[in-house]
C-alpha cells in the first residue's frame, strides 16, 4: 500500500472494516467524555468550567486514539485531524492514503449530552474521498460508504446493514422545495452580519410565498456529518454542506 497506484476494491474493503471497527472503539471513548462531562457540569462554578476543559480534554483523546490505530494499522498513510489542524499541524494533501477526521462532531451537542455527536473518518486515496463512516455512540447508529459499494446504515434494531437511501422513493428529485425537510445550522459565527444573513436565508426558506418558499420544515441537528448521514438515509432532502470528505 506505499505505492501510488489507487487502491483496489479488496483493500478498501479491508480498510473499511478496520474503520468501522476504529469508531466503535472512539465512540466509546466519546460515551466516556460524555458521562464526565456531565458529572461536572452537575457541580458548581468550578466544575462546570471544568466540563469546559474535558470536551477539549476528550476531542483531543479521541483524535489521538485514531490517529495512533491508524499509525499502527497503515503507517504509509496520512493523517488531517480537527484538532491538530486547527492547532497548526496542517500536512500538504498528495496522492497518498489519507485520512480525514473529525474526533468529535458536534460539540455543543456533546456538551450538553444532546445524543446527536459523531465521529466521522474520511479517506481520500488520489485527492479524491473514496471511503466514509459517521458513528454515533448514542444512538449506535452507524453510517458507512465506500466508492463502488454504495452506503449503509448499521443499527442495533437491524442486525443487517441497510442499503440507503431506506426508502426508493427518497432517491427520486424533489418538485419543490416546498415539499423538502431541509437541515440548516447557525454554525460559530455569530457576529451580527452572519446571524442576520443566515436568519434571512431561513426566513425564505421556511416563510410562506411571496416572501419564501415554505419548504415543509427546517431541522437543525447539530452536527454537519448526521445531516449528510440523514441525506444519505433519505430522511432529510437538503442540507448546506462543510464537512465534506465523509461524505
Amino acid at each position: 500500500m506505499a505505492s501510488n497506484n489507487p487502491l483496489s476494491s479488496a483493500e478498501l474493503r479491508e480498510i473499511l472494516e478496520f474503520t468501522i471497527e476504529l469508531a466503535r472503539k472512539a465512540g466509546a471513548l466519546m460515551l466516556e467524555g460524555s458521562q464526565a462531562i456531565q458529572r461536572a457540569s452537575a457541580g458548581g462554578v468550578g466544575e462546570k468550567k471544568n466540563a469546559v476543559d474535558l470536551v477539549t480534554e476528550y476531542d483531543v483523546k479521541v483524535e489521538d486514539l485514531v490517529r495512533g490505530e491508524i499509525a499502527r494499522g497503515y503507517p504509509h498513510f496520512q493523517f488531517i485531524g480537527e484538532e491538530s489542524y486547527s492547532s497548526g499541524t496542517r500536512p500538504p494533501l498528495t496522492d497518498v492514503p489519507t485520512f480525514c477526521v473529525d474526533p468529535i462532531d458536534g460539540t455543543t451537542n456533546f456538551v450538553h449530552g444532546f445524543p446527536n455527536a459523531c465521529i466521522s473518518l474520511g479517506l481520500i486515496d488520489q485527492r479524491v474521498p473514496v471511503l466514509g463512516v459517521i458513528y454515533n455512540p448514542f444512538l449506535d447508529h452507524l453510517y458507512t460508504g465506500v466508492r463502488g459499494g454504495g452506503s449503509y446504515l448499521h443499527t442495533r434494531l437491524h442486525p443487517e446493514p441497510q442499503r440507503l437511501p431506506l426508502a426508493p422513493v427518497a432517491a427520486r428529485p424533489l418538485p419543490s422545495l416546498a415539499g423538502a425537510l431541509i437541515a440548516v445550522e447557525w454554525g460559530s459565527d455569530r457576529g451580527p452580519d452572519a446571524i442576520r444573513r443566515k436568519a434571512n436565508s431561513f426566513s425564505r426558506l421556511a416563510g410562506a410565498p411571496p416572501h419564501g418558499v415554505m419548504a415543509h420544515a427546517l431541522r437543525s441537528v447539530g452536527s454537519a456529518a448526521l445531516n449528510f448521514g440523514l441525506v444519505a438515509q433519505g430522511a432529510v432532502d437538503l442540507y448546506w454542506p462543510w464537512d465534506v470528505c465523509v461524505a
